[in-house]
């Protein structure tokens, strides 16, 4: 890895950095650790991320902390870490024998080196350029509009809605518009059920 004075100094907003077993989607189950940059630019009333603070960490404060893990798959997820993540942080955890996933809303496009891109599109507009896994998050909406106005999927969920304030969810109605549309996979977020973080 090339390393600048200025590369060297710069910092990421960190959120959190953890160890745990992926909860939802396509790669549920697998063990993980997870890269939680702090910031979004999008404001959807059902996010459980605490945003209001964040640790500065340079690329290879990261690296030791992430290396301290078993695991070589990282979740790199947010908010938006497409509004940080970068070339040098890639290059970084290639180097160190990641295997990087991110979780993206799809308003930025994807950079070079990104092994697994998992979009969950938001209202507003969207500039992603390249999808693995879409995983929208069920509300009721035409996800089928949604989903035939980004580039093609290889794998497409639909995840039930969590009210933040009661915990109730919509599971019924994303089975069943499931059912109807069976192109679909239902994803469960498997780390609230299991009481894993």
């Amino acid at each position: 890895m090339k390393q600048t004075e200025q590369t060297m100094d710069k910092t990421y907003r960190i959120n959190e950095i953890f160890y745990s077993l992926q909860g939802e989607g396509y790669h549920t189950g697998t063990p993980a650790v997870f890269l939680r940059m702090s910031g979004c630019n999008r404001k959807c009333p059902f996010c459980d991320t605490d945003h209001s603070g964040h640790t500065a960490m340079t690329a290879d404060e990261i690296i030791s902390a992430v290396t301290s893990y078993p695991s070589r798959h990282i979740i790199v997820t947010g908010g938006e870490p497409l509004m940080q993540l970068d070339s040098f942080l890639i290059e970084a955890l290639h180097d160190a024998g990641f295997y990087i996933q991110i979780e993206t809303n799809g308003t930025l496009p994807i950079p070079e080196g990104i092994d697994w891109v998992a979009c969950s599109p938001k209202d507003g507009q969207l500039s992603i350029n390249r999808i693995d896994e879409m995983k929208i998050v069920y509300l009721g909406q035409d996800v089928e509009s949604v989903a035939t106005s980004l580039p093609p999927a290889t794998h497409y969920f639909l995840q039930p809605c969590t009210d933040p304030k009661d915990g109730s969810s919509n599971t019924a109605q994303t089975i069943a518009y499931i059912l109807s549309h069976p192109h679909w996979r239902l994803s469960l977020q498997t780390h609230k059920l299991t009481g894993i973080r």
